[in-house]
């Protein structure tokens, strides 16, 4: 009853005329920057972070900070549906989440059912987005309870169990994710340290003697990023787009799918608790399992309906799941939610378990808008896809400047310094040739959020101990953190090696 009556008061803060219009904002834009492909959540999310604290300029910080984050988050779940859209249509994923959409979505689209797969894909959605909220409901409260037990130590070996766990899963290697977590790790060290009150890489700048802004630095490596990729790499203005007829699935199509939305909701809503796991993993296994439990088999890959329902509905699922690391743990298990992290953090809020007690109107409205904001995505979504159709074609010489124009503004507006423009534009060229050579960049973004956090919590612990580093193994739940965190490196390095030993063997 205690859970039912926190969510109430969330609903009177998301029911506000104000938060209503942030959720329609949010959904509007996450779905029409996902419909683009190559501007993915984390991009959208990056790039309309300045503008929150405009937009939020009358309230006060408490409700400044629970609008802003209901907005950002519109665009985090908005843009997970905007994926499907293109895959659809274009047979171009908008990001990595929505590539398994492709391979049902387009071929429904080339046999005249292009608005029936974005009917199925928007209800899948929605079945994902209301499973994991209710996910979400009830074991954030128990989670949070739990984490308020932990001490310095623990805190610190959850973080690296965290590192380690979106290192060892992002990208398509290991040593470059844990090389990008070393350079965020170092990154979130610039600056004077509060305690001993040492310079630490500023090389003499005034303008990084409080650290690296981490609004700088998302938009430099997510928005600018993109932008120098389209410039340098992608053509997209010469492709066709599948036509609209109708959007009304059969009464067979929903049969057909039904049990997989719900199947894939579930294994959305799982997969993205684990840190590192996220969207793109979620989406990938919740097709295979679809597929391996299908009495038709052989229709995936040719336009099957359930093809579209199990990645739609497991990687909406994912997005919400993803949040329940964040907002008990303080752990952001993904790059969007590192950046939903620093947002809520520039308004002063620390997510984390104390978050429910300290600021329950930020908590509790945000999953109350996100009751909201699905049910506007499923709503305004299909009459407006024909729009996001026509997006999807808008010539990058128009598009690339309005980014450019939206990166500029909106870290200028906040920051006020022509040398943070000069370091964003410095990050999104870095982040161009990091993502051309298969650096990913969410383990950087992850270290930076979290680095001073990994720092504090060290020191704490240290403290208590008089210096001996035996407390992070002497301390049970600290040393389950650690020991997880490098089996979680170790495993598939392992497994990898094996692999090649045998097909070694094999070959002789």
């Amino acid at each position: 009853m205690e859970v039912i009556q926190f969510l109430l008061n969330g609903f009177s803060i998301a029911l506000q005329w104000h938060n209503i219009l942030f959720v329609l904002l949010g959904v509007v834009i996450g779905s029409g920057i996902g419909a683009l492909p190559g501007l993915g959540p984390m991009s959208g999310v990056a790039l309309l972070m300045p503008f929150t604290a405009a937009l939020t300029g009358g309230l006060n910080p408490e409700d400044a900070a629970a609008s802003a984050i209901i907005l950002l988050a519109g665009i985090y779940y908005g843009a997970m549906y905007g994926g499907s859209i293109s895959s659809i249509l274009l047979n171009t994923p908008g990001d990595a989440a929505a590539v398994m959409t492709t391979l049902d979505g387009y071929p429904m689209a080339k046999q005249g059912r292009a608005g029936a797969a974005l009917t199925i894909s928007a209800i899948a959605s929605f079945s994902g987005g209301i499973v994991s909220l209710f996910g979400l409901i009830f074991l954030a409260k128990p989670l949070s309870d739990v984490a308020l037990r932990f001490g310095p130590a623990d805190y610190f070996s959850l973080m690296i169990l965290g590192l380690a766990a979106v290192s060892g899963l992002a990208g398509k290697s290991m040593t470059k994710a844990l090389i990008m977590t070393v350079i965020g790790l170092l990154m979130a060290t610039v600056g004077i340290d509060k305690v001993s009150g040492v310079e630490r890489f500023t090389f003499g700048l005034p303008e990084i003697y409080n650290g690296i802004e981490f609004l700088t630095v998302a938009v430099g490596l997510f928005a600018l990023g993109e932008v120098f990729k389209t410039i340098f790499e992608t053509d997209i203005t010469g492709a066709a787009i599948s036509k609209i007829a109708s959007f009304y699935p059969t009464k067979q199509d929903m049969k057909d799918s039904a049990g997989t939305m719900i199947r894939g909701s579930l294994i959305g809503f799982f997969t993205g608790v684990l840190p590192g796991a996220g969207a793109t993993i979620a989406s990938f296994f919740s097709y295979i399992v679809a597929k391996k439990l299908s009495k038709h088999p052989e229709k995936f890959g040719k336009g099957a309906v359930e093809g579209v329902a199990a990645p739609e509905s497991a990687n909406n699922g994912a997005a919400g799941g993803a949040m329940i690391p964040m907002l008990t743990l303080g752990i952001p298990g993904s790059g969007t939610t590192a950046i939903l992290m620093g947002a809520l953090i520039m308004y002063n809020i620390q997510p984390g378990p104390l978050l429910f007690e300290e600021h329950p109107r930020v908590a509790w409205g945000l999953i109350a808008s996100m009751f909201v904001g699905n049910f506007a995505l499923v709503l305004l979504n299909v009459p407006i896809v024909r729009v996001f159709a026509k997006l999807i074609v808008t010539p990058a010489k128009y598009l690339i400047p309005f980014i450019i124009a939206i990166s500029v503004f909106g870290v200028y507006t906040v920051q006020l310094s022509i040398f943070d423009l000069l370091l964003m534009t410095g990050c999104g060229v870095a982040a161009y040739f990091l993502a051309k050579n298969d650096f990913p960049l969410a383990p950087l973004v992850l270290a930076i959020v979290l680095g001073p956090m990994i720092e504090n919590n060290m020191r704490r612990a240290l403290t208590i101990s008089n210096g001996d580093f035996m407390i992070f193994l002497n301390k049970p739940v600290s040393a389950v953190f650690l020991i997880g965190g490098a089996l979680w490196l170790l495993v598939p390095a392992i497994l990898k090696r094996c692999k090649k030993t045998s097909a070694g063997c094999e070959s002789r």
